[in-house]
């Protein structure tokens, strides 16, 4: 026959003959220029490790010094989870900080002065954070003032509200209440080459998850002929996230007291909200706002409604930052959480949230977190001055968003 016809492209073989377009050269190069930069970041904290660990003579990553670093950075990591979110919907929160100091002193309050149990007392303040989310999600969703505008005036209420609280500072807390912060888990399974049994085998089962979930993420990812790493990178991933975690588990394993209890408590955070993120129909409403709102309007999202449940999770999470920062001082104070806005929205930049909104992930705002925290102990160890700390983290914050802007100017090119 003398009819051109177009060639059908040819089954892909791990679709079972279905008909489907093979992946092009350049879409493949780009998926892989994609995930290289998801891995820079984690390559990034790797390096600024291992460099702090030659700087302060090896003192950095001895156990005890790792225990601390997440308990005195447990609060940043819990507030880039929902900071994450608030970005990548295209806002911004700069009122935590006031609402954690609020929060603590209503806590500190309830159990000093009205006797509450500690955990009601949790509950409590979770209760008030999540309802002052409320408050400023409606202002935003509702009435349609920018979130800036919302979270600014909401940092100058909640600071004056936590210098009413708290006068005076409050301390003298139920056992129970600091070991959010300062204890660990028991150890009931012993010791074997003085490492704690119930940590190591808390890390094999994360790296276990880990992988198994990594193996199923790619078999759908084939199922539906879409783009995949290479097997030598996906390989090496998880060699290098089970040797991370690996290391990790074993040094905290050695330490004065094993795990830390505050550090099962963002890391069930991190699971469900990854969870949240990747895999239900609010996660991907977030990414849709943030990507282009007026075309998730047009494609039936309920814009409003999701923007005050994001801030009403803000302030929940606010109140758990609340409760972990007065649990690890042993006392409440109208000064707490000074800057702890600015440390997780640099968090979340640095780990990867765009600053127009619409790309940021949880793994990569936990990461930015424990970026900002190696940096603090190092420098702190290293005995320098708080005032250079300061700068050193802003440059760094700087260079993080420079690096993703001129990426995103690039690939528009290509």
């Amino acid at each position: 026959m003398s009819t051109t016809t177009t060639p059908t492209p040819p089954a892909s073989p791990t679709t079972g003959g279905a008909a489907t377009v093979p992946l092009s050269l350049s879409a493949r190069i780009q998926g892989l220029g994609g995930n290289m930069r998801q891995y820079g970041i984690l390559c990034a904290l790797v390096v600024i490790v291992l460099l702090f660990q030659v700087l302060t003579d090896g003192k950095l990553l001895l156990p005890n010094n790792v225990a601390s670093l997440i308990q005195q950075n447990a609060y940043v990591m819990v507030l880039a989870i929902g900071m994450v979110m608030v970005i990548v919907a295209g806002h911004i929160d700069l009122s935590v900080g006031s609402v954690v100091a609020f929060i603590g002193g209503l806590v500190a309050l309830s159990m000093k002065n009205m006797d509450l149990p500690w955990l009601l007392a949790v509950l409590l303040g979770l209760a008030v954070g999540a309802v002052v989310g409320a408050w400023q999600g409606y202002w935003i969703a509702y009435v349609g003032i920018p979130a800036f505008i919302v979270t600014l005036a909401g940092m100058l209420i909640f600071r004056g509200l936590a210098i009413v609280l708290v006068g005076v500072t409050i301390s003298g807390f139920p056992q129970g209440f600091i070991d959010i912060s300062n204890g660990s888990l028991p150890n009931f399974l012993g010791y074997v080459a003085n490492g704690d049994l119930v940590t190591l085998a808390i890390g094999a089962l994360t790296i276990a998850a880990i992988v198994f979930s990594q193996f199923r993420a790619r078999a759908v990812l084939r199922k539906h002929s879409l783009a995949t790493e290479p097997v030598g990178l996906f390989a090496t991933k998880l060699v290098l996230i089970a040797g991370l975690i690996g290391a990790l588990t074993w040094v905290l394993s050695q330490s004065a007291k094993g795990t830390p209890i505050v550090l099962v408590i963002v890391g069930v955070l991190i699971l469900a909200y990854t969870f949240l993120m990747g895999r239900t129909v609010f996660g991907r409403h977030i990414y849709a706002i943030g990507g282009n709102q007026h075309a998730a309007i047009l494609s039936g999202v309920n814009t409003r409604q999701v923007n005050f449940w994001i801030f009403v999770n803000m302030g929940l999470l606010a109140g758990v930052a609340a409760v972990v920062t007065t649990s690890r001082a042993g006392a409440a104070v109208a000064a707490a959480g000074q800057n702890f806005e600015l440390d997780a929205i640099a968090a979340c930049f640095i780990g990867g949230a765009a600053v127009t909104g619409g790309i940021g992930r949880i793994s990569g705002a936990i990461i930015g977190a424990l970026i900002m925290g190696v940096l603090n102990m190092g420098l702190s160890i290293m005995s320098v001055d708080p005032a250079w700390q300061q700068a050193i983290k802003g440059f760094v914050l700087l260079l993080a968003v420079a690096f993703d802007l001129i990426n995103k100017r690039r690939a528009g090119t290509r």
